[in-house]
């Protein structure tokens, strides 16, 4: 029997002492989880000992949720089952075929392999429409299954120099699809093409394949809460480059600056300002020697992309003066990719949240539909903060539950 359910022979628990059951069990401290939400220490020892007089809103529920790393609310709250996925973003319809290509094994390899050249346009070809797409997962969704298929099989069918190559490809391919997978109930396909990608990027022999590999191994570890292993990772991609880095190429570059940002994100995630911050400008040097007109499609590290990472670090700091001020200096900024984009308008949006402004959380989560629907309707961040601005301000209430029903919330 679940400790963790209300029924008549088990112990009828709290919410609050669902949290911290859980929580101990997550081996996780309260100042971490309380950070993750946003909320203050004093709040949550409040909430798991039972002294607030009400319980959590369901913004906050789903926050700790999402941090706790459970899947259903009737985990916290013992009552009826509602879906985390319901907040964090629903399965995407090219879902399954994504899923069969992923599914399809090369044990009887059957089909016809093409050139390196030609499956190298068709990637690089795929990276342009995702950056170019409003709906990015919809034109991803028509091109990853024959994509993946096609890699998979030439990953098996190539030779020496040509299978390292194709090695190489099929890593990149992975990163994309785990872009197309990012919040989506589909956390199998996720970590099975993470741990792919690392496997087929070892196998190529390739020092940018292997760093690309490792930044999107991080992003994964650190989105379901594992910073330790996030971190880990991390280091010893940058420790597995470092030889290669004399001489390196800009793509190479790149690479170190975007996964020295990845430990700034993780560390401010950890609540570890000094560390965050010192990554954050080891980021912003490499991003200063780069040319300016300089775009990585995989991490999207560039020059211009240095202002949407400073947001970041400071939101994830809870620190919302400094994240005010630098969302005042970066809201404009003339990042080429409409997701990256939308995402930045929701980092954006989150540091208005911090001030409590909440016409300018709306405005701002306004300007990134426009720019990336399906980036706000999968983020989790836009879907919490539009759900909080349909019960807010009197005002403010018939345009957020507009926004919530164009990005697919039930209200």
């Amino acid at each position: 029997m679940n400790d963790a359910t209300n029924d008549a022979t088990g112990p009828v628990l709290t919410i609050g002492q669902r949290i911290r059951m859980i929580r101990r069990r997550r081996g996780m401290t309260q100042e971490v989880l309380a950070g993750l939400v946003g909320k203050s220490v004093s709040w949550l020892k409040d909430v798991e000992s039972g002294r607030l007089q009400q319980n959590p809103r369901l913004p906050i529920l789903v926050q700790l949720a999402e941090a706790l790393r459970v899947k259903d609310l009737s985990e916290l709250t013992g009552e009826q089952s509602i879906p985390v996925r319901m907040f964090s973003g629903p399965g995407h319809p090219a879902l399954d075929d994504v899923r069969a290509a992923l599914n399809a094994t090369t044990l009887l390899p059957a089909g016809t392999v093409q050139p390196l050249v030609t499956l190298r346009a068709r990637l690089d070809a795929a990276w342009r429409t995702r950056h170019a797409s409003p709906d990015h997962r919809t034109a991803l969704g028509q091109l990853l299954p024959d994509l993946l298929r096609d890699m998979q099989l030439a990953a098996t069918m190539y030779r020496d120099e040509d299978r390292r190559r194709a090695q190489a490809l099929l890593a990149e391919t992975y990163g994309l699809t785990q872009m197309f997978l990012a919040f989506q109930p589909a956390q199998d396909l996720l970590w099975r093409v993470t741990d792919r990608a690392l496997l087929a990027a070892q196998e190529s022999e390739d020092p940018l394949a292997l760093a690309c590999a490792v930044w999107f191994l991080a992003n994964a570890h650190r989105d379901c809460g594992d910073y330790d292993a996030a971190r880990d990772v991390n280091e010893q991609g940058l420790a597995a480059i470092e030889p290669a880095m004399d001489g390196a190429g800009v793509g190479l570059r790149a690479m170190w600056g975007a996964l020295s940002y990845e430990l700034a994100y993780t560390a401010a995630r950890c609540g570890d300002a000094g560390e965050a911050w010192r990554q954050w400008e080891e980021a912003a040097r490499v991003a200063e020697r780069l040319p300016a007109d300089y775009y990585q499609p995989w991490t999207s590290f560039s020059r211009v992309i240095m202002k949407a990472h400073a947001v970041t670090v400071a939101v994830e700091l809870h620190q919302g003066g400094e994240s005010a001020r630098q969302a005042d200096n970066a809201v404009s900024a003339p990042i080429p990719s409409r997701p990256r984009r939308g995402r930045h308008l929701i980092e954006v949006a989150r540091a208005h949240h911090l001030q409590r402004d909440h016409a300018a959380v709306l405005g701002t989560l306004e300007l990134a539909q426009h720019a990336a629907p399906e980036t706000i309707r999968y983020n989790g961040y836009a879907r919490r903060m539009t759900l909080d601005l349909v019960d807010g301000p009197a005002g403010l209430r018939p345009q957020a539950r507009e926004l919530a029903d164009r990005i697919g919330l039930l209200v």
